[in-house]
């Protein structure tokens, strides 16, 4: 039986959540929608993304609030595709916003876990450096952060979280939905290890809490957090968490809701956990 990561990716998911009747994906792409990239160094090629810009965009001068969505893994190079159901979603808030959903595998790196793991495979910094930066660029967006989210789903929750509070200067806001926190193996059920204990302690969402509980304080973050019932295999890492925070006394949003660790779930939470978030970000303006 597959593992439950390897049924995860974003574009796999919108593909199971159409034959089950769910309505994910357009006809055809949204004019409101580019699919684009950038030349990126920390992965030595081009970084895909997705930008979904709102309604009006433009026709006017008005700079948006962000949010980054980082898909499951393991995926393909084509796994950021799949946004559709959350695109709907973000137009069903009613909040205009930018969605960003970059690439975060390749064929050939199908899970590299949105972290820095040696030259040409940087994730972390092609989306927390190069994305942040050309995005800034070329659309108008309100440049800081306080016009940004980092949301992710199953192994993007992980790299949300993970992503967020190793730069806090530049994310007001993070979600993980079904997410875990801890780098795993593409089974989804060992840790990773990453060479070293100073490697493996960075990467680790627990230990980065405990370092950073000063830096929270100075920079405020909405952080929030749900997972299935069912999700046998993430449901306790995420109650370990919710503990943790609650110990420190970091103010934070966790959920469990009915369900499992599938698309249902995610799509039927995607507008409101959407509204959260960009509630917490610096409205349009302009």
């Amino acid at each position: 039986m597959p593992s439950t990561r390897t049924r995860i990716g974003v574009a796999a998911l919108v593909c199971a959540a159409a034959l089950s009747g769910l309505a994910v994906a357009r006809a055809g792409p949204s004019p409101r929608e580019q699919d684009t990239d950038l030349q990126s160094q920390a992965i030595a090629g081009q970084l895909h993304f997705v930008a979904y810009l709102p309604s009006g965009y433009d026709q006017g001068t008005t700079r948006y609030p962000v949010v980054y969505l980082l898909h499951g893994l393991p995926a393909t190079g084509t796994g950021y595709r799949g946004v559709g159901f959350v695109e709907q979603a973000l137009d069903a808030t009613g909040s205009p916003a930018i969605l960003i959903a970059p690439q975060g595998s390749t064929d050939s790196k199908t899970d590299p876990e949105y972290l820095d793991q040696g030259p040409g495979n940087r994730w972390d910094t092609a989306i927390t450096s190069e994305l942040v930066h050309v995005v800034d660029t070329r659309f108008r967006t309100i440049r800081s952060r306080n016009g940004r989210a980092l949301v992710g789903v199953s192994a993007g929750g992980y790299g949300a979280m993970h992503l967020a509070l190793a730069h806090l200067d530049l994310f007001a806001a993070v979600e993980s939905w079904s997410g875990y926190f801890h780098p795993t193996d593409p089974t989804g059920t060992k840790p990773l290890d990453l060479g070293s204990a100073h490697a493996n302690a960075q990467a680790d969402v627990h230990r980065q809490l405990q370092a950073s509980r000063t830096q929270l304080k100075a920079l405020p973050t909405f952080i929030a957090f749900y997972v299935g019932r069912d999700d046998t295999r993430f449901l306790a890492e995420n109650q370990q968490l919710n503990l943790e925070l609650s110990r420190a006394g970091v103010p934070h949003v966790f959920r469990i809701y009915a369900g499992g660790h599938n698309q249902a779930l995610w799509q039927r939470y995607a507008a409101p956990w959407l509204t959260l978030a960009v509630d917490h970000l610096a409205p349009a303006v302009g």
